[in-house]
């Protein structure tokens, strides 16, 4: 069974109409502003989850097909317009078999934190490219891969008399590829999802052997709000670490 599917009604309340605290003000802004204005294109959302951004892009005028693998997260989309006024498109599919997308039909495909949880990266690359038209853009936000893998990296502070503190990333296994456990608090349970580490040259390389080639790349900071809010629950560490060091990426490559 997906095992998205075992808390997608948790993970619905937790993401709401807007996103959670975390897409709002660090992840979302910066990969909307890589997805730019899709009046009237074909759009893709690729493990759409409970639907928020593919509803904020349909009111903007987009035609939006939402796909995801997990039957609870396409309900739970579905129920938050259940006379579908938005008029999107929702797929239940695994994203390497995406039949049911033509060839060549989307002009954007976007994957907001979802393409470093899905196992077969390179088939859903691939698909990707099969339903994006020449010239049209796939845009992902994934965890920072040079910087955020897990047990395998975390902040460090380094303290000396009379000086402002330093906080460097420490970071193991990079060059790697492995599936990692990620934790999650559900309702004051532990619950665990699975990603998947890639490093950066695996990104280009498997875009490029999909006819992909990367046009942007931007490492979100977050709002002051964002670094206020860190900073409160985990002080200088957490909000210093954040100006220097990004936990996030969002890449464009378009299809050539």
């Amino acid at each position: 069974m997906n095992e998205w599917e075992s808390f997608a009604d948790w993970y619905d309340k937790k993401q709401g109409d807007e996103g959670d605290f975390w897409h709002r003000e660090l992840i979302d802004p910066v990969l909307l502003q890589v997805v730019g204005d899709c009046r009237g294109l074909h759009v893709l959302d690729l493990g759409c989850g409970n639907g928020y951004l593919s509803r904020r892009l349909a009111r903007s005028g987009a035609k939006v097909t939402a796909v995801d693998a997990s039957p609870r997260m396409i309900r739970n989309a579905k129920a938050h317009d259940r006379r579908n006024s938005l008029k999107i498109r929702y797929v239940l599919s695994d994203s390497t078999r995406m039949g049911v997308v033509a060839d060549g039909s989307m002009d954007l495909v976007y994957a907001n934190m979802s393409l470093m949880d899905i196992e077969d990266g390179e088939g859903t690359i691939g698909e990707v490219a099969r339903v994006l038209r020449k010239g049209g853009r796939f845009v992902a936000s994934i965890t920072h891969p040079c910087f955020d893998i897990e047990e395998n990296s975390g902040w460090v502070m380094e303290r000396q008399s009379f000086e402002t503190p330093k906080v460097y990333r420490k970071v193991r296994s990079y060059r790697g590829l492995f599936v990692e456990k990620v934790p999650w608090n559900v309702e004051g349970k532990r619950w665990y999802t699975r990603s998947y580490h890639r490093p950066l040259s695996w990104y280009v390389r498997t875009l490029a052997t999909k006819g992909m080639a990367i046009t942007a790349l931007e490492e979100p900071q977050g709002s002051p709000e964002f670094l206020e809010k860190e900073g409160e629950k985990d002080g200088a560490i957490s909000r210093m670490g954040f100006l220097e060091v990004p936990l996030h990426l969002v890449i464009e490559a378009r299809r050539f």
